[in-house]
C-alpha cells in the first residue's frame, strides 16, 4: 500500500511539472516594442468580467548613439572632438609650453545645438565621425573632419576644417529638411565660461576669461564683468571671449547669424566657507532661418582660440581685442587710442626679435633708440633744470627779503627769470611730452603674449626657483632686477641738478624706494626696460656734467699753483 502511495506521489509530480512546463510557461523579457499595436490571446478564459483597455504605454525615444572622440594633431594645438555636436573635449595650445583652452563643464564649446521648431530649445546633435584621427603638418596643411546627424527630420551635416599654420578652426554647416512641411530651425554655436574663476582649486595654466568682448558695425564693445553681461543679441562682425594674453573667438562669414552673450548674473554671496555654485556666462552664434520642404540652409563661421598676438589677431580682424586702452585727455577733445602708439611700440619689437632672437636683447635695443629719439628733449629738460639751479641762491634771497610779502615775492620771481631767460616750467615740459610714449611702451610689454615664458638671462633652475630671468612676462623671482632699477634710479636722482624748495629735493630721493616696491611684481620685461633707461640717462648726465668736472678741475689746478 505504501508503495503504491509513493509511486502515485512521484506520477502526481511528474505530472505537476510537466504541466507547469507546457501550461504555465516561465516568464521572459519582453521584446522591444514595434510600430505596430500588438496584442496577446490568452491561454485561458479570464474568470473575473473584462475590464475597459488601457492606452498603450508612449513609443520610447530611440537609443542616443554612443559618443566617439576625434583627435586631432596640428603643429599649434592638440584637439579632441566629440560626436556631440562637435564639441571640443580638449584644446591645447602649443605656445610657449602647453596652455589648455577648454574644461569639460567650466570652460569650452557645447557644440551645434539645434531646435526643429521656434517654440523647442536648441539641443546637442548627435552625429557620426567621418574619422577618429586628423593630422596636419608640413605634408598636409589642412584636414577636414565632417559629422554628420538627423535631428527631428533635419538632415545635419558639419565639417571642421583644421589648418597647419594658424589656430583658427573654419566651421561649414548645412541643414537639409527632409520633411513635407517648412521647418523655422535655430542652430546655436556657444562657448560657455565660469562668470568668476578666483578661488579655484585646480592648477590652470591656460585661458581664464576676464571679458566679453564683440564689434558691432565696426564698433568695439567690451564688459569686464561677466556677471554683468545679461543678455545682448545683435548683429556684428565677431564676439570673443578673452583674457589678457588669450582669446575664443567666433567670427561669422555667412549672413543670418547674430552675435549672442549671456550670463546668469551676481552669484549669492559665499558664508561659513560653504561654495557657492559656479555661475555660467556665454557667447554664441545663432541663426535662425526658415527652411523650405526639400531644401538646405547652409552657412560657414570661423572658431579662433589662440594666442593674442597682434599680427595673427590682425589677420582674422580680431586686433581690436587687445585692450590698449586711452589716454586721458579734456573730455572736449575725446581720448588718444593708445593703440596709436603701443601697436607700433609692438610691431618694432616683434621686428627686431627676428633678428636677433631675444625679447629680453630686444627690448634693450627698443629702450635705446627710445632714448636717442628723445634725446634733444632729455638735454633741454637737463640744461633748464642747470640754469634753475644756478639762481637758486638769488631765489633764496629773495624769500627771506620778501617772505611776508607771497605777491611782491612773485613778481621778484619772475622778474629774475625774465632777465636770465630761464622758463621754470623747461624741465618738466619735455618730460611730460614723453609720457604718452613710455606709457605704450608700458602698454606694449604689458599685453604682448609673445613675451610669455621668453627666456633674458636664464642660468636655469634652483630649488625650483628660475635663475635669472627665464619668463620675460612674470615678476624676476630673486627681485634681482627691481633692485638695480631701484640704485639706478637713485644714483640717477643724486646726478641730476636739483632746483626749487631743498625739501622737494630730498623727497624726490625717496621715490627710488617707492618706486622698487612698486616694480618687485611687475613683468621682468617691463622692469628691465625701465632699468636700462635709467641706465642711459645716467650715462646722458655724465656727458653733460663732464663739461662742468673738466672746468672744475682746471680751476683747482690753477688754485694750487697760485
Amino acid at each position: 500500500m505504501e508503495k503504491r502511495a509513493l509511486i502515485a506521489a512521484v506520477l502526481m509530480a511528474a505530472l505537476l511539472v510537466v504541466y507547469q512546463m507546457f501550461f504555465f510557461p516561465t516568464p521572459q523579457e519582453a521584446p522591444a516594442p514595434r510600430p505596430a499595436a500588438q496584442t496577446a490571446t490568452p491561454a485561458t478564459p479570464p474568470l473575473a468580467p473584462p475590464t475597459p483597455a488601457t492606452p498603450a504605454a508612449p513609443r520610447p525615444p530611440a537609443p542616443r548613439p554612443l559618443q566617439r572622440l576625434a583627435t586631432v594633431e596640428t603643429p599649434r594645438y592638440n584637439a579632441v572632438v566629440s560626436s556631440e555636436g562637435g564639441k571640443l573635449q580638449e584644446f591645447v595650445l602649443k605656445y610657449r609650453g602647453d596652455k589648455p583652452m577648454v574644461i569639460v563643464g567650466d570652460l569650452g564649446p557645447a557644440g551645434l545645438l539645434i531646435a526643429a521648431d521656434a517654440n523647442r530649445s536648441p539641443d546637442v546633435v548627435p552625429m557620426t565621425l567621418s574619422s577618429e584621427r586628423i593630422t596636419v603638418g608640413a605634408e598636409r596643411s589642412t584636414g577636414d573632419l565632417v559629422l554628420t546627424g538627423e535631428h527631428d527630420g533635419l538632415h545635419v551635416r558639419e565639417r571642421l576644417t583644421f589648418h597647419a599654420d594658424d589656430f583658427a578652426v573654419d566651421v561649414s554647416l548645412r541643414v537639409e529638411n527632409a520633411t513635407r512641411a517648412p521647418r523655422t530651425v535655430t542652430l546655436a554655436l556657444p562657448w560657455l565660461t565660469r562668470e568668476a574663476w578666483h578661488g579655484t582649486p585646480e592648477k590652470f595654466q591656460g585661458q581664464h576669461p576676464t571679458e566679453v568682448v564683440w564689434s558691432s558695425t565696426g564698433h568695439v564693445e567690451r564688459l569686464e564683468d561677466l556677471t554683468a553681461v545679461g543678455e545682448q543679441v545683435l548683429d556684428g562682425e565677431w564676439i570673443a571671449l578673452g583674457s589678457v594674453w588669450y582669446l575664443a573667438a567666433l567670427i561669422p562669414e555667412t549672413q543670418g547669424f547674430k552675435l549672442v552673450a549671456t550670463s546668469a548674473g551676481k552669484r549669492p554671496e559665499v558664508r561659513n566657507g560653504d561654495k557657492a555654485p559656479a555661475g555660467r556666462a556665454s557667447i554664441a552664434l545663432r541663426a535662425t532661418p526658415t527652411i523650405a520642404p526639400g531644401q538646405a540652409w547652409e552657412g560657414r563661421a570661423r572658431l579662433y582660440v589662440g594666442p593674442k598676438e597682434y599680427e595673427r589677431l590682425r589677420a582674422h580682424g580680431l586686433q581690436e581685442t587687445i585692450n590698449f586702452g586711452g589716454f586721458p585727455m579734456p573730455r572736449r577733445w575725446g581720448g588718444l587710442p593708445m593703440e596709436w602708439l603701443g601697436v607700433p611700440i609692438l610691431l618694432l619689437m616683434n621686428w627686431v626679435y627676428k633678428y636677433v632672437g631675444n625679447y629680453g636683447v630686444a627690448i634693450i635695443l627698443l629702450t635705446v633708440l627710445t632714448r636717442v629719439l628723445f634725446y634733444p628733449l632729455t638735454v633741454k629738460s637737463m640744461r633748464s633744470m642747470k640754469a634753475m639751479q644756478a639762481l637758486q641762491p638769488q631765489i633764496n634771497a629773495l624769500r627771506n627779503k620778501y617772505k611776508s610779502d607771497p605777491q611782491r615775492l612773485q613778481k621778484e620771481t619772475l622778474e629774475l627769470y625774465r632777465k636770465y631767460k630761464v622758463n621754470p616750467m623747461g624741465g618738466c615740459l619735455p618730460m611730460v611730452a614723453q609720457i604718452p610714449i613710455f606709457y605704450g611702451l608700458y602698454l606694449a610689454l604689458s599685453l604682448s603674449v609673445e613675451l610669455q615664458n621668453a627666456k633674458f638671462l636664464c642660468l636655469g633652475r634652483l630649488f625650483g626657483v628660475d635663475l635669472w630671468i627665464c619668463d620675460l612676462a612674470a615678476q624676476d623671482p630673486t627681485y634681482v632686477l627691481p633692485i638695480l632699477m631701484g640704485l639706478t634710479m637713485f644714483i640717477q636722482q643724486k646726478m641730476s641738478p636739483t632746483s626749487g624748495d631743498p625739501r622737494q629735493a630730498k623727497m624726490m630721493l625717496v621715490m627710488p624706494f617707492v618706486f622698487t616696491f612698486m616694480f618687485l611684481n611687475l613683468p621682468s620685461g617691463l622692469v628691465l626696460y625701465w632699468t636700462v633707461s635709467n641706465v642711459l640717462q645716467i650715462a646722458q648726465q655724465w656727458l653733460m656734467n663732464r663739461p662742468a668736472r673738466e672746468r672744475a678741475g682746471r680751476e683747482a689746478k690753477d688754485a694750487g699753483h697760485a
